[in-house]
């Protein structure tokens, strides 16, 4: 009964740790690869937000609303000069977060969507970065002396309205969701504006911020000494070439809990309405060609990249603690495992003590033939019957035995008209 208690306290210990231990949410998804003989990498970052505004009690909202349908999407690049305003302020940024590398090429994607349903509307919004990422090396390496690069950029993001210029839709504003609801919906975008949602929808869409937050320590790092993916090409990686990944975005005892975001607030008009945000769960894959450890210079966090891996090294997770939870969870589950045991042969021991066979032993049956053929086909049923009572017709059924049948004749008469008349219908006369 005590390894059963620990058992269970030790398994609860573990979830109270879990969830313990403060979300980290993010509206923003990275993915890049580098090599580290290059300065240049091209990355892709994502934002999403989706708007929920609810009118399922009714109100001029559900009238006004209900139907409607309106997009803006656009892509625009480096070529257009709003676009090299973006890159600017992401640079600026950037070197406020202490990075030395800068953006010189830049593609945007951006699409919004506004739906009015019939209980509630909704406005998702995407915007989509394709950045050239140029001078992230800050010392080149040679032999054994790895070369250092500079990561403390991963968290771009823009500060501010950002207004892109485009032939279809003139100025479009990309970086306050509230820019939608003002080009469709004026009106209601006032009544947004002059509430506490209006702080809710002035939050700025490209936010990367948790992904700078999260320690790069905290990351799952994977290594392939041998780098023979079926699909390495199509990441840049050239068949053979050692390669380093980490990522983050996974719920974890290090990464804590990774969970959709959602903020509520209400506006008034005609009435009170909720509106509800959603954030995607922020996640992060930078893939490196070569052996990448991880390092701090100063204050920033840094990737230390030789081409192959130390001698005799094996590991796939990053530093110790991934193998101490492994092999910790590992280990509970054996403990559970034999706990489980030995409670179940406990209570198989007592209940063979306490249960005791009555009745004739099974060893002492046997099998008895019961069925009778008819024609030339025999069937196979029988019954079981205690040895040394071989008489069978001593114990048989009662509803085997045969019984007397008893056959009832007629007697026929003539008929007037020739043919028999059957008895008890003759002729009175």
């Amino acid at each position: 009964m005590q390894r059963k208690i620990v058992v269970i306290i030790a398994f609860l210990s573990i979830f109270i740790a879990i969830g313990s231990i403060s979300p980290v949410l993010a509206s923003s998804q990275l993915e890049v690869t580098i090599d580290p003989n290059s300065d240049t990498a091209i990355a892709k970052m994502t934002y999403q937000r989706s708007v929920n505004i609810d009118y399922s009690d009714g109100g001029q909202l559900a009238e006004t609303m209900y139907g409607k349908n309106h997009q803006i999407i656009f892509s625009a690049d480096s070529s257009n000069p709003s676009v090299q305003s973006l890159i600017s302020k992401i640079n600026s940024y950037i070197l406020s977060q202490g990075s030395i590398a800068q953006i010189t090429d830049l593609t945007v994607d951006y699409n919004s969507l506004m739906t009015g349903r019939t209980s509630s509307m909704s406005v998702d919004y995407t915007v989509v970065l394709h950045p050239t990422i140029h001078n992230f090396v800050i010392k080149a390496g040679s032999g054994n002396d790895p070369t250092l690069l500079d990561v403390d950029w991963r968290g771009f993001g823009a500060v501010g309205p950002v207004v892109i210029s485009t032939p279809t839709y003139g100025d479009v504003e990309i970086n306050m969701p509230i820019s939608t609801f003002e080009r469709f919906t004026p009106t209601l975008a006032l009544s947004l504006k002059a509430s506490d949602a209006g702080e809710l929808l002035s939050t700025r869409l490209m936010d990367g911020d948790e992904i700078k937050a999260q320690p790069i320590g905290n990351w799952h790092f994977l290594f392939d000494p041998t780098g023979i993916g079926a699909d390495a090409s199509q990441y840049g990686f050239q068949t053979g070439s050692v390669i380093s990944s980490f990522t983050m975005g996974e719920s974890s005892l290090r990464e804590g809990l990774i969970r959709e975001q959602v903020h509520e607030s209400t506006f008034s008009s005609d009435k009170i309405y909720r509106v509800t945000t959603y954030e995607s769960s922020g996640n992060a894959s930078i893939d490196i060609i070569g052996f990448a450890n991880r390092d701090t210079l100063d204050n920033s966090e840094i990737f230390g990249v030789t081409p192959n891996a130390p001698e005799g090294y094996a590991s796939t997770s990053s530093g110790e603690f991934p193998a101490f939870i492994l092999y910790g969870m590992a280990g509970m589950a054996a403990l559970g495992g034999i706990a489980m045991m030995f409670m179940s042969k406990r209570k198989l021991s007592k209940e063979k003590g306490h249960y005791q066979q009555t009745g004739i032993d099974p060893s002492q049956l046997t099998g008895v033939q019961t069925s009778a053929s008819s024609g030339g086909y025999q069937t196979v049923r029988g019954e079981a019957q205690v040895k040394g009572l071989e008489d069978y017709n001593q114990h048989r059924s009662y509803y085997d035995e045969e019984k007397p049948q008893v056959e009832e004749k007629t007697e026929d008469k003539p008929s007037s008209k020739g043919g028999a008349m059957p008895k008890g219908f003759e002729s009175k006369e």
